[in-house]
Parts: C-alpha cells; sequence; structure tokens
C-alpha cells in the first residue's frame, strides 16, 4: 500500500491498519508558540539560542514553526535557556 508522506504530518491517517500520530497536533501548536515567546521573553534571538544548543539558527527556526519534533532532552536545555520551568512548556 503506497501513501503520501505529508499527509501523516498534516492530520492522523490510518496506515496499513495503525494511527500516526500527526506533528502539527494542538499540543504541539502550543508547545512551539510557548517556546517562541518564552525565546522572546528571554531577549534572545534564533541566532543566540542555536549558538548556546550547539545547532543552527535553521533548527531553531524550524522547531518554533513546527517542522521539528523536540525531544525531552531539549525542552530541558531551552527551559534552562529560557529560566523556566519545564512545565510552562507541556501544560
Amino acid at each position: 500500500m503506497a501513501y503520501d508522506k505529508t499527509e501523516c504530518i498534516l492530520e492522523p491517517q490510518r496506515i496499513m491498519g495503525s494511527m500516526v500520530k500527526a506533528i502539527y497536533s494542538k499540543e504541539h501548536r502550543s508547545l512551539v508558540e510557548r517556546l517562541r515567546r518564552a525565546r522572546k521573553e528571554a531577549g534572545l534571538d534564533q541566532e543566540d539560542v542555536a549558538k548556546l544548543l550547539g545547532v543552527t539558527q535553521s533548527y531553531i527556526s524550524k522547531m518554533e514553526s513546527g517542522q521539528r519534533r523536540i525531544d525531552i532532552v531539549q525542552l530541558k536545555a531551552l527551559a534552562r535557556i529560557y529560566k523556566k520551568r519545564i512545565d510552562y512548556f507541556i501544560k
């Protein structure tokens, strides 16, 4: 059974009998909005954060636009940089 990968990104789809989780869920959008807000409140731009994390500015941009998933290790590092509790991001 062939499928278009972009369908999996935009909304949950049934593929080969299993559910594929959407990256653009309401919870994910909320998380990336809080990340963006926290960065701005900290007075940092994407380049500043990228240097602190040892990644590119493009990587941060993709995280904040929802094109990249954020793992717990990254979230902890971002919380430390932004001086926020981790639960701020996952409400």
